[in-house]
């Protein structure tokens, strides 16, 4: 079993990039009498929080994420245009790690008539090496 998802970083030039990024689950995560679940280890973290964006919300400006996170899109549509130009758009169950918090960083819209909701994970300053 394979989980995928979506990394947005920072290059060498400073610019946003996508990445596509996927990890194998393995079984392995469960008490018994239940069967085994599969899992994978992921990324540390520092607390979970909510994140409510209006319909009308204005992201185009161009910016870096104020840190490093996860998003798991919950309600609505956004669309993520990098640095190079490419947009990708997070419809409900997508998941982006957003780790460009140097650079000249992103722009974001949202693409659906309803707000967008993104159950979000802090993740520490810096990537593990």
């Amino acid at each position: 079993m394979q989980v995928t998802y979506t990394r947005l970083y920072t290059d060498s030039q400073g610019l946003s990039r996508f990445e596509d990024m996927s990890t194998d689950l393995k079984p392995g995560f469960a008490v018994p009498p239940a069967e085994p679940l599969h899992v994978a280890q992921f990324l540390g973290t520092e607390g979970s929080y909510w994140v409510g964006v209006p319909s009308d919300w204005n992201g185009d400006v161009v910016h870096p994420t104020p840190r490093r996170q996860i998003f798991v899109t919950v309600r609505g549509e956004y669309e993520v245009t990098t640095g190079d130009r490419t947009a990708r758009r997070f419809p409900v169950g997508s998941v982006l790690l957003v780790e460009d918090t140097t650079g000249v960083g992103h722009a974001s819209k949202i693409t659906s008539e309803q707000e967008v909701l993104i159950f979000a994970v802090g993740l520490p300053p810096n990537a593990p090496d």
